[in-house]
């Protein structure tokens, strides 16, 4: 991490200019006014809490995905009942109607 130094000159000078000064190179250090420091500081705030906002998002979401997948686990065997149940009602139902096609062609029989 780069460190910012103040130095005194730039900071008298910001004081009595009330325009913010353009960041320069003296000596390897970065002379930085307080304004620009400040809109340094509020750009690094802003970074953090939307870092800690994604993260807590995150694992909410996870969160949400872990109880999905334990609902799903528990209703696959209540589904894979109900299929079969569904299946077996089919099949009953296909054995009445041919009962009652065979019913309807004996009632055909007698009155012919």
């Amino acid at each position: 991490m780069s460190q910012f130094t103040w130095e005194s000159e730039s900071v008298a000078n910001a004081e009595a200019e009330p325009q913010a000064m353009e960041p320069e190179m003296q000596g390897g250090t970065l002379a930085l006014s307080r304004d620009d420091f400040s809109a340094l500081e509020e750009r690094i705030v802003r970074a953090v809490n939307l870092v800690k906002r994604e993260r807590a998002a995150h694992a909410a979401a996870e969160e949400r995905a872990g109880q999905a997948e334990l609902q799903l686990r528990q209703q696959s065997p209540l589904v894979e009942n109900l299929q079969k149940e569904v299946n077996s009602l089919r099949a009953e139902r296909d054995q009445v109607r041919q009962r009652v096609d065979r019913l309807l062609a004996q009632l055909d029989a007698l009155e012919v």
